[in-house]
């Protein structure tokens, strides 16, 4: 097992019990030594990526063929062929990006997992979080989607839940909320 995989929970050292005397009811609904539950992003966000790239890749062809047929001859269009098999390819991988994407809400962080050829986890901390967004634009709302965005004191750690149901976005905004304030005021 990789140490960052979302297989990977923890390191060896990292038992929670001493001198707060905390078991594995302090740790939350994981325990000691328990795997995250993770979350999958909904089947709205990959529905709606996909018809983009139909939509682009597809005027895309249409134009190319168009301006090739008019302008060198009508051999020449079969060259817009080449976008439609960039829109096969790029369906397969949004699939494939689409799977990849989860997240898991533990006691004291909430993990990112995504990516398919790197795999990258982020965690965030609550008593570090600045800012919890929740944003929508044209297309997201049309679909139902709304992203979370994290803010913390390092610009670098910063985070996104793409492509959520509004309602688990502010569920979860609200939560990671009241999570962070408890955690930032032991500090």
């Amino acid at each position: 097992m990789e140490t960052g995989s979302p297989e990977h929970t923890g390191t060896a050292g990292d038992e929670r019990v001493g001198d707060e005397g905390l078991g594995a009811e302090g740790l939350g609904a994981e325990g000691l030594g328990a795997e995250p539950t993770w979350i999958g992003l909904p089947p709205g966000l990959l529905k709606m990526r996909r018809l983009l790239l139909v939509v682009w890749l597809g005027l895309l062809t249409l134009g190319l063929a168009l301006l090739l047929g008019l302008l060198v001859g009508p051999g020449w269009a079969a060259i817009a062929l080449l976008p439609l098999a960039l829109m096969t390819w790029g369906w397969v991988m949004l699939g494939r990006n689409w799977r990849s994407w989860r997240y898991a809400e533990r006691a004291d962080d909430l993990l990112i997992s995504r990516g398919v050829l790197w795999r990258e986890e982020t965690v965030v901390p609550y008593g570090r979080m600045q800012l919890v967004e929740v944003t929508s634009g044209p297309v997201e709302r049309h679909f139902g989607l709304a992203s979370v965005q994290l803010h913390t004191a390092a610009a670098a750690t910063d985070a996104t839940i793409p492509g959520l149901d509004p309602a688990e976005a502010e569920r979860l905004r609200d939560r990671l909320t009241e999570l962070g304030e408890a955690r930032s005021a032991g500090l």
